[in-house]
């Protein structure tokens, strides 16, 4: 059991960090999860280096001899040099080796530098883009800042970026609460969708898509293809109708602002979160469907004929609820975490609510776009169908259908832990012909997919989920390793222009599996989401964040009324480490139990846990979710 450090009767507890407690529950056996956990990340620490080895240069760029920001296409790219390191500081931030940090630091720097001789940033950020990919890009500035707080350059670069954004900024009209323009950056609002003369399509990789405007007298992707006349009609028609005023996933960019209050508690930033989240919220008030636009006078429809759809990376092109779904996600979730305010997860529910009131029961052969995460659960369906939902919605109404990525609504449970949000899961359980206790093997750029078989294991219903779940991450980096080996890319030139995927494909790191396991977390939202975590860990030794060498971690329960986490240490020598309640300690532990053990009072974010070597224990904790202030901070900053 632990025992509660003691003086003259009464408990002692740091200033800031909680009760004392030591481990004396001896491992008689090993955990099988506890050994995969740790050769996880001693695999990882290799193939990191052998990524940076083979592909990029001594100041942490990429190999590549090509340029970017010319051609029809000429804004894009920005955030595929930034990706291949995207979850590179999770893994320090989950007690990778310390050199990460300064590995991820490097690249981080090195690309920057790159971007910057190629006319692609202006004062270190990007010019001008859609953000749905920028919010890509910046996951690795983003973990930075989580890992390594007290970086005064960093900070500084925060608030920069984020300034960009607010009244005052080039981007933003405060008057009617919009971003200006679809593309936006450094440099302002861009408008259109490049820098050439109008053009549609731009590139072949859109094919699948369809066309982005309703209402024109062409019929097909085709004609504009054989028709370059036609193509710049059409591009100049979505320069007027989708090229101007804001587009819902221009959310994502409240990112930047909450980044920046977290790490310095500038409140005009949690300010400008509120203001513009806001605005899509009264946008959103008398409708049944969120709206994906509106114009420079914030009217929604405004260059669309009046239609609520149709704006860029918006409800019918080109993805539909994946860019809409995350990024009503990410701005509600900010809003919330800096306002305290749960009324701004309404904006999140309502997308994911809507296609589901349109969801029918079809075969494999009946989906559409964006499905090749789903053809290993389809394959080994036990039914003929499987509950759909459509994507997307255009003048012949709503289209498109396929499986719901679980991420959304599972991280949006995740952080309200509301009741309705778990029953809108289990709804979409209810209607799956496939077993959600499976693990498949798969990895797609953003590293995520296996939220439904790790929601079996938090209810209970999936025990061996966790072996599973990192013997299928030891998979994975195994098999980057080996593409690696075997890559065919020329080290000295690396790809061309049109081969910039390549990097993102190859990263060998993986973090989805310690994430929900040591942290009781899904993976970061790609388009641009901050961790959102439900428990951290801090080395006390080495007073940095992470699990200590040896120590394996599981969380196996976060129900609203407990977390229970089992720690335990495989080596000899004893380990000291600090328990944190939320990524920016803003959730507030009111008991902790050991073992079985009684409750014992905390009333503040952290626990203290010594574990001598080759002990074990279980921890059950009580807490208030946001009961704090959140800040991005040191623990021993706020000691």
């Amino acid at each position: 059991m632990l025992r509660p450090e003691r003086t003259g009767g009464t408990q002692t507890r740091g200033p800031a960090h909680g009760p004392l407690l030591t481990g004396t529950r001896a491992v008689t056996e090993v955990p099988r999860w506890a050994e995969l956990q740790r050769r996880l990340f001693a695999v990882q620490d290799k193939a990191w280096r052998l990524f940076a080895d083979r592909y990029t240069e001594g100041d942490g760029r990429l190999v590549f001899r090509d340029t970017l920001g010319e051609g029809l296409d000429g804004r894009d790219g920005v955030d595929d040099f930034y990706e291949p390191f995207f979850n590179w500081p999770t893994l320090y931030l989950l007690g990778g080796s310390a050199d990460l940090l300064t590995a991820s630091r490097r690249h981080w720097r090195g690309v920057t530098a790159q971007l910057t001789e190629m006319g692609m940033l202006v004062d270190g950020y990007e010019r001008g883009y859609d953000w749905f990919h920028q919010g890509e890009g910046l996951l690795l500035f983003y973990g930075l800042c989580l890992a390594d707080p007290d970086d005064a350059e960093l900070g500084e670069l925060a608030r920069r970026f984020a300034d960009f954004y607010l009244a005052g900024g080039p981007n933003y009209d405060p008057v009617h609460r919009v971003i200006r323009a679809p593309h936006n950056g450094a440099a302002g609002p861009r408008f259109g969708f490049a820098d050439e003369e109008a053009y549609f399509p731009w590139s072949e990789a859109l094919r699948p898509y369809g066309l982005p405007l309703d209402g024109t007298d062409v019929g097909s992707f085709d004609e504009l293809v054989a028709d370059p006349e036609r193509a710049r009609e059409y591009g100049r028609a979505m320069w007027e109708r989708m090229g101007r005023g804001d587009t819902i996933v221009n959310l994502a960019a409240t990112g930047l602002a909450t980044n920046a209050f977290l790490l310095g508690g500038d409140q005009r930033y949690a300010d400008w979160v509120a203001e513009y989240v806001g605005g899509w919220q009264d946008r959103l008030a008398d409708r049944e469907v969120v709206p994906d636009n509106a114009g420079l006078n914030g009217v929604v429809g405004e260059y669309l004929e009046g239609r609520w759809y149709g704006g860029h990376y918006g409800w019918s092109w080109p993805h539909g609820l994946s860019p809409v779904g995350s990024a009503t996600l990410v701005g509600a979730v900010n809003a919330t975490l800096l306002t305290g305010d749960p009324s701004y997860l309404g904006l999140a529910r309502n997308p994911l609510d809507a296609v589901l009131d349109h969801a029918e029961q079809r075969t494999p052969e009946g989906r559409g776009t964006l499905g090749e995460r789903w053809d290993p659960h389809l394959r080994s369906m036990s039914g003929e169908t499987t509950l759909m939902v459509p994507q997307r919605h255009n003048d012949t109404g709503w289209f498109d259908f396929t499986v719901m990525p679980g991420q959304v609504p599972l991280s949006l449970w995740h952080f309200s832990r509301d009741e309705a949000d778990r029953d809108r899961i289990e709804r979409l359980r209810a209607g799956a012909a496939w077993d959600w206790s499976e693990v498949h093997t798969q990895r797609i750029k953003d590293e995520a997919g296996h939220e439904e078989p790790w929601y079996e294991f938090l209810h209970g219903r999936n025990a061996d989920y966790p072996e599973r779940m990192l013997s299928s991450a030891l998979a994975s980096c195994a098999e980057r390793v080996e593409a690696i080996e075997q890559d065919t890319v020329d080290p000295q030139t690396g790809p061309d222009a049109l081969g910039i995927h390549h990097w993102q494909h190859l990263n060998p790191v993986v973090t989805e599996a310690l994430l929900q396991l040591t942290t009781g977390s899904p993976q970061v939202l790609y388009n641009g989401g901050l961790a959102q975590l439900h428990l951290r860990y801090h080395d006390a030794d080495a007073r940095r964040p992470g699990l200590p060498a040896d120590v394996a971690a599981l969380v196996s329960d976060i129900r609203p009324e407990h977390t229970v986490a089992e720690l335990v240490n495989l080596g000899g020598t004893a380990r000291s480490l600090l328990v944190q309640a939320g990524s920016f300690a803003e959730h507030r532990i009111a008991t902790v139990r050991v073992d079985d053990g009684p409750e014992q009072p905390v009333d503040g974010p952290y626990v203290r846990l010594a574990l001598p070597g080759n002990t074990r224990v279980r921890l059950t904790l009580t807490m208030t979710l946001r009961a704090g202030r959140a800040a991005c901070a040191s623990p021993w900053d706020r000691a």
